[in-house]
């Protein structure tokens, strides 16, 4: 493998610096550094941060490849600056053996745009009523240690305490989509203003909220971890802080979209906007800012849901819930949390690389940007303006809801182990 230089670019924002690529690893930091044979790039000011960790993507192989296939999910995560993600398990037939988490490790292994880590599923089929084969998954090939029956709830306590229990002993981590099953039935919208105008099926806050509530304390009760998927409204960030505050091992994400969109969007009856959970409102929206600045909320996860264009194109009822976000995480948290001031660069490093790597145990990601660290690195114009094309997309899918909005920032470089995926903007 060749050597690379770039030359001045800004690592987490700093002043700029130049950093040699030599094989897998950075060889070298500092100014003035001796390009030799390498092959520069000009970074001419550009932000450089670690390769970034998505803790929740949908990658839809095996069963769904008309949304999405790892191939095509991993190209889509290369140029949205990701050098690793964590493949949920919600496919078909469901990650909840051995042998399926295995097969998405080995499609991520060959897809070679960045590292796949597959999520088991904590219970047989999603159906929440018997554990999974959470060990053996561990213990294969995979190495798994986050599980999730995202999609669905594990709404029954006692199957969420066992889960606790059974990761604690081998230091995993059980990620729950916390809604109420009950509370949220034929919900299509966030229950409020909006969805009373509308006549569409409220979703509560409080069907996320008391899941929330009832799992950090099972957290307690064992001495285990959990992780909050798209964690959604200003009650919820109340519960994760006081459960943070009695020392309870409780993490969270945001997703980009919740950090900006509101319940308002859906006066279109786009279903581009109908997502799980459901976009909230403005109070909640700047809640979940402050909290992901001053750390109740922990990372940034896409919750990338790629679905085919006639699962989108369809009366709002009828529409699938999901949007795509690898390829548009990075702008948007620029836009909300950077150009707003709520964080810095080291910030967003650490929202998106670091901690998420940490939450998932994910060896040689979220590493400093510094001599004798893996080599896995993004590079970001964070001076370009332009609207979003999902004609551009390397997803499969297209049901963004940004298509045609003006967002900052464009990711030119990912090296992944030193080795370019994108290049001045395009795959490798």
């Amino acid at each position: 493998m060749s050597k690379t230089l770039i030359r001045g670019a800004k690592i987490l924002g700093g002043e700029p610096q130049d950093v040699l690529i030599d094989g897998g690893t950075i060889a070298a930091v500092g100014t003035g550094i001796d390009a030799g044979d390498a092959t520069v790039i000009e970074a001419d000011g550009k932000i450089l941060l670690p390769g970034l960790v998505d803790l929740h993507t949908h990658l839809r192989e095996p069963g769904r490849e008309d949304s999405e296939t790892v191939l095509t999910g991993t190209r889509a995560a290369a140029s949205g600056g990701y050098t690793a993600v964590f493949a949920m398990a919600n496919t078909f037939p469901v990650a909840d053996t051995a042998g399926v988490v295995e097969q998405v490790w080995r499609l991520g292994k060959e897809s070679g745009y960045c590292d796949v880590q597959p999520i088991g599923a904590v219970t047989v089929g999603l159906e929440g009523k018997q554990l999974a084969e959470l060990g053996a998954m561990h213990d294969s090939a995979a190495g798994v240690r986050v599980f999730s029956d995202d999609g669905k709830c594990v709404d029954d306590a006692v199957i969420m305490r066992r889960a606790l229990e059974y990761v604690k002993a081998f230091g995993g981590v059980v990620a729950q989509h916390a809604q109420e099953p009950r509370l949220t039935e034929g919900a299509q919208m966030n229950e409020g203003v909006v969805s009373a105008e509308l006549g569409l099926g409220g979703w509560p806050a409080v069907a996320e909220e008391s899941i929330i509530a009832r799992d950090v304390l099972l957290a307690e009760h064992v001495g285990s971890r959990v992780h909050i998927c798209h964690l959604s409204t200003a009650g919820s960030v109340e519960i994760v802080r006081w459960a943070k505050s009695r020392g309870i091992d409780v993490t969270a994400e945001v997703t980009p979209h919740h950090l900006l969109l509101t319940d308002e969007l859906v006066r279109s009856y786009n279903p581009v906007y109908k997502v799980n959970p459901p976009l909230r409102t403005e109070r909640d929206v700047l809640a979940l800012r402050e909290a992901l600045a001053d750390g109740t909320i922990d990372i940034v996860a896409t919750d990338h849901a790629p679905h085919p264009h006639e699962d989108k194109d369809c009366e709002w009822g009828a529409a699938a819930m999901g949007m795509v976000g690898l390829e548009t995480a990075l702008s948007v948290v620029q836009h909300t949390m950077v150009d707003t001031g709520l964080l810095d660069w080291a910030g967003v490093a650490e929202r998106m690389s670091a901690r998420p790597a940490e939450i998932g145990r994910l060896v040689g990601h979220g590493r400093p940007v510094a001599a004798g660290e893996p080599a896995n690195l993004t590079l970001v114009d964070s001076a370009y303006r332009g609207p979003v094309d999902p004609a551009g997309f390397a997803s499969r899918s297209r049901n963004t809801p940004y298509e045609g909005r003006e967002l900052p920032g464009r990711v030119t470089h990912t090296f992944l182990r030193g080795r370019a995926t994108v290049v001045d903007g395009n795959l490798a």
